[in-house]
């Protein structure tokens, strides 16, 4: 009897730090409820990263709980992925190690996010933040990952990662699979933008929390924030680069409704803003009210969630703890009794 083909490993995380958002909806969780049928998928709570700026040690516990509830609800399910926090894995820091012997300092020193956190946190350019891309190369190198969704942003990593994997196979011969970005349906509204600055990215850990729609806003508030979004020059409802911040919210409204720009378009010609803003505040509310109203049935139960996470680890584990030990035995180091 043929054993079942190998499903291909998919592998993505996301730090529990600020309040996940509309954005981080349309650019990753809802690609992975969509992907998790098809591949072997490792979704990571990603506590270790989180650390290289300093967390208040009980927000960050909550957080953990949040995101992991927030992951259900949105339609992940734990029994057909491995979800678990990255600190209950001490393979993760295990293998970092290994790699920052094998990472050139000018390979690090180039990467573009750490000059940017370090504008960010300038009293806090601490090594970790520095060594960040090494982690997340142990990351994906761990699981022996094929797919690794990626945003403009995290390239860089990617290619770090690889070119890791590649030095040190060719020292010690096949030991890491090489990991490719994975490449999804092209779709609008995967790079959802600031509320108040249609320049940069929607982030989560943004100080300004009027930059972003959080999953877990009341209504009243999604209104207001779209309400006061910034909006351009002109009042036509037309999805133009030139005109970032109305292309933006027409991107949220098409990844939630599937409506074609061009319909939008047609539909709101000679009306203005006002009743584009009101329609979207109203279609984000109705979108969210479900995954709100499951977040607080899955967060109640908190065991629930302990047992999700043991689950996970127990399987993350038992997969890193074999590659560790291939890794270890290239590296001669005397295997543990």
């Amino acid at each position: 009897m043929s054993e079942a083909p190998r499903k291909k490993v998919l592998l993505s995380g996301i730090q529990p730090s600020g309040n996940l958002m509309i954005g981080n909806y349309i650019g990753a969780l809802k690609n992975w409820v969509k992907l998790q049928d098809q591949y072997d998928c490792f979704f990571i709570l990603v506590d270790l990263h989180a650390i290289t700026v300093q967390q208040d040690p009980i927000e960050l516990r909550k957080r953990c709980y949040d995101f992991l509830a927030l992951y259900i609800a949105c339609g992940i399910d734990p029994n057909k992925n491995t979800i678990f926090v990255q600190s209950h894995v001490p393979a993760h820091a295990e293998l970092t190690w290994v790699l920052n012997c094998y990472t050139m300092m000018g390979d690090l020193s180039r990467m573009t996010q750490f000059k940017d956190k370090a504008k960010k946190h300038a009293k806090n350019i601490n090594s970790g933040l520095f060594t960040y891309p090494v982690l997340m190369a142990a990351d994906i190198l761990l699981y022996q990952t094929d797919l690794v969704p990626v945003g403009e942003d995290q390239k860089q990593h990617l290619e770090l990662t690889r070119d890791v994997a590649q030095r040190f196979n060719s020292i010690y011969g096949e030991t890491f699979r090489i990991p490719e970005p994975f490449i999804g349906e092209k779709q609008q509204g995967a790079r959802i933008m600031s509320l108040q600055d249609p320049q940069s990215k929607m982030s989560k850990s943004d100080e300004n929390p009027r930059n972003y729609i959080a999953l877990l806003d009341p209504p009243d508030l999604i209104r207001s924030k779209i309400k006061k979004a910034v909006t351009d020059s002109g009042t036509e409802i037309t999805y133009e680069e030139s005109r970032p911040a109305i292309a933006n919210l027409m991107t949220i409204h098409r990844a939630i409704s599937n409506e074609p720009f061009e319909s939008l378009t047609e539909r709101f010609a000679g009306k203005g803003y006002a009743p584009f803003k009101a329609e979207l505040a109203d279609m984000v509310v109705e979108f969210l009210k479900p995954i709100q109203a499951r977040f607080k049935e899955i967060r109640s139960d908190k065991s629930e969630l302990e047992s999700i996470l043991k689950a996970g680890a127990e399987i993350a584990n038992a997969r890193t703890q074999r590659l560790m030990r291939k890794v270890y035995k290239k590296l001669g180091f005397i295997p543990a009794g």
